[in-house]
């Protein structure tokens, strides 16, 4: 059986007890024709204890829905609608029937990341500035911690060594 709602649309169930809400959809099961909405047909599982780490106990989970009993919510104009379907070059989308909008989710183009390839492009030059600007550093702490715990003499004076002689 095929179905005209998928993971992640929002519906609006017409029919049973949770007439009237709208959810997103967790779950499909087009085998059986049904869908989980979260929040609605919320049903109680008993479990047993299965360990320390899992404790016993009565839970409240959403419960499947017939697909019949749900219509799609158009992201545009904000109305249950049937769906219907447009051939937008060789695919198949799903479009509103009221305002003709496209019901398929927006894709978010994710940051494309720096490939090894990337990564390998750095010029000679950047590198060799990162070799010699790291090894000032480290040689700039170390003469800075001992000037720190070096003893001062006064003038006239000598500086006792390391193994306290003069």
């Amino acid at each position: 059986m095929s179905l005209n709602v998928k993971k992640g649309d929002t519906v609006l169930i017409i029919a049973g007890k949770d007439k009237g809400k709208t959810g997103k959809v967790v779950s499909c099961d087009p085998a059986n024709g049904r869908v989980v909405v979260e929040d609605c047909n919320m049903i109680t599982k008993h479990t047993k204890p299965r360990g320390a780490n899992q404790p016993g106990g009565r839970n409240k989970v959403a419960g499947p829905i017939d697909v019949s009993n749900v219509q799609i919510v158009c992201p545009d104009c904000h109305k249950a609608t049937r769906v219907a379907h447009k051939i937008d070059g060789e695919n198949k989308i799903r479009v509103c029937n009221k305002c003709g909008a496209s019901l398929e989710a927006k894709k978010v183009e994710k940051k494309a990341k720096k490939s090894k390839a990337d990564k390998a492009e750095k010029t000679e030059e950047a590198v060799a500035e990162e070799k010699a600007k790291k090894p000032a550093k480290k040689t700039a702490k170390k003469t800075a911690k001992k000037e720190e715990t070096a003893p001062v003499a006064a003038e006239g004076e000598t500086a006792p060594t390391e193994n306290g002689e003069n």
